[in-house]
């Protein structure tokens, strides 16, 4: 599963600054926040606002990868 790591980047700024960078609504970055659904448009502006690369703030978690392929249809 790949998680949103945005918190690890904001370095104590509020989803409001990031807002306010990011021309997104404060409301959109909760909500991506909470459900780390994330469009490449909105990945885009983020990367921008926070100066960093999408790896930066995207990361797997190998252990919630089904092993069968069968469980990935």
């Amino acid at each position: 599963m790949v998680t949103l790591q945005l918190e690890k980047l904001l370095h104590g700024r509020s989803c409001y600054w990031l807002a306010r960078q990011t021309g997104l609504a404060h409301t959109t970055i909760a909500r991506m926040k909470n459900a780390n659904k994330i469009s490449y448009r909105t990945l885009d502006k983020l990367c921008e606002a926070l100066k960093c690369e999408p790896g930066d703030l995207l990361s797997r978690d190998h252990s919630s990868v089904p092993h069968d392929p069968e469980q990935l249809l």
